[in-house]
């Protein structure tokens, strides 16, 4: 399967995300990296862009797709089997289901769905719970989007943080590309 992985600034999940797509690469897949120009171009207290970027590169022999530009004929071109959004900030979510599309991430998505093939997003946001519940709503209901299972993210500390269970990936993408959601979708 070609898969797109379409990552954003959640800065503190890229090590699971690695993970993961060392996993999909492992069982076969062809994985094709996108990031936004945060993930290309900032450095954090989580790591420097550049090894990020050359791990990606590294693992999945294939260029990292950064630009409007090059993002675009992913969709006319049907490149993509499975377009992946992990992890996905409140930002993208946003963007996402209001239609925006400003970056290599919204570009690639919103290309891929043009083909109707699924959309798969790995939420990642401290809001959630608050702003951003009604774009997980108007995602849920939207025809080839598919959420990995999430949870509440340290409620204590953060009461409306929400993360996807990275784990349970490979079994989204393969459920999502029958056109179906894994489920439960909420994990308790």
């Amino acid at each position: 399967m070609n898969i797109g992985i379409a990552i954003t600034g959640s800065f503190c999940t890229y090590s699971k995300i690695l993970d993961e797509i060392k996993k999909l690469v492992n069982e076969g897949n062809n994985v094709i990296p996108i990031v936004s120009k945060e993930v290309y171009s900032m450095d954090t207290r989580f790591g420097q862009a550049k090894e990020f970027i050359a791990s990606l590169k590294e693992i999945t022999k294939n260029d990292v797709i950064h630009t409007i530009v090059d993002a675009e004929p992913l969709g006319p071109k049907g490149l993509i089997d499975v377009l992946v959004v992990a992890p996905c900030t409140g930002n993208t979510l946003a963007k996402l289901a209001n239609g925006l599309s400003d970056d290599a991430v919204t570009m690639s998505a919103k290309a891929h769905m043009r083909n109707y093939k699924p959309l798969v997003v790995s939420i990642s946001s401290n809001d959630a719970l608050g702003f951003n519940l009604q774009n997980i709503a108007k995602l849920m209901t939207a025809k080839g989007v598919y959420f990995v299972p999430f949870r509440q993210d340290a409620p204590q500390q953060k009461p409306k943080s929400m993360i996807g269970d990275l784990d349970l990936l490979g079994e989204t993408i393969a459920l999502a590309y029958q056109n179906k959601q894994i489920q439960p979708i909420i994990l308790g």
